[in-house]
């Protein structure tokens, strides 16, 4: 299945790109967004594109063939944006992209343990130079530690649970895989609604193994030196934590009159878009300028 860009339109719309100005696309995924973003700024505009997963860098490379000579690709963090940036020479940027969802070819194609609803290794790791997996902190971190990593980063009622359900199960034998994890999840946990009783526990495990919302809050520190002034960037986000994140930098930032916020609450996907792609659903929108 092909990758979705989600809100897309919303994306050009609030970013603007115009001929021959340069991007960043902090999160190139499969490169829908970067692909949009180079076709409005042709001729002679210029995008990095960044992504920790050299997978996805060998996706959008192939996505983007067509304008290599105008894309520099980055295997790399966004928390390194600004010595991206700097080490790639451009000494102007008016527009920054970051979509911090998942991309199809990782959930579905990655084989590290990204879904719940396939049966793959415990990774979880979009760099795989990181030396820790979520098979690492399941076994070994002690369960106030699980606890508060379930309760923080997947913001899961039943926190406690789990984690103890977990450290009972591998004193039995180590957890290894995604369904061994989803099955000792299902003892405890009925599921609520739509949400699959594995989904909190599994945003947590990424988020604690990939330093999300550490990554998040470095960017930030970055992106007004990286803008030019009236320069714009956009973020994408899918859950709370990461959109809290971003409202609240944008609220400080604004008082100290840095940056504007362009939309006070946060863009959601058009009914149109939500039949198309449902998994646009929970996507938030913020956009800024900087002053």
């Amino acid at each position: 299945m092909a990758h979705i860009p989600v809100l897309l339109n919303e994306v050009l719309k609030y970013l603007n790109p115009q001929s021959n100005q340069n991007f960043v696309d902090a999160t190139v995924g499969d490169g829908g967004h970067a692909r949009a973003i180079l076709e409005k700024t042709a001729p002679s505009g210029k995008l990095i594109a960044i992504d920790r997963d050299i997978d996805s860098i060998i996706r959008a490379r192939s996505n983007l063939k067509e304008f290599e000579n105008r894309v520099i690709f980055v295997n790399d963090s966004f928390g390194n944006i600004l010595k991206i940036v700097e080490e790639s020479g451009f000494n102007r940027i008016e527009g920054i992209l970051f979509d911090f969802g998942m991309s199809t070819g990782q959930l579905e194609n990655s084989g590290r343990g990204f879904s719940f609803q396939k049966d793959e290794i415990l990774d979880m790791r979009y760099d795989i130079k990181i030396p820790i997996t979520a098979e690492d902190i399941l076994n070994n971190y002690g369960e106030t530690e699980l606890f508060e990593i379930f309760k923080k980063l997947g913001e899961e009622p039943k926190s406690r649970i789990i984690a103890k359900a977990i450290v009972y199960a591998r004193k039995k034998k180590r957890i290894k895989t995604t369904k061994e994890l989803v099955g000792i999840i299902e003892k405890v946990l009925r599921r609520r609604g739509k949400l699959h009783p594995a989904t909190l526990i599994f945003q947590a495990l990424r988020i604690e193994v990939n330093q999300e919302l550490t990554e998040i809050e470095k960017t930030l520190v970055d992106v007004p030196k990286v803008l030019l002034s009236g320069g714009r960037a956009a973020f994408i986000s899918f859950q709370s934590l990461e959109d809290r994140l971003i409202k609240n930098w944008a609220k400080d930032l604004s008082r100290k009159n840095i940056i504007k916020s362009l939309n006070k609450k946060p863009l959601t996907a058009s009914a149109e878009e939500l039949k198309a792609n449902p998994k646009s659903r929970s996507a938030k929108l913020r956009v800024i300028e900087k002053i």
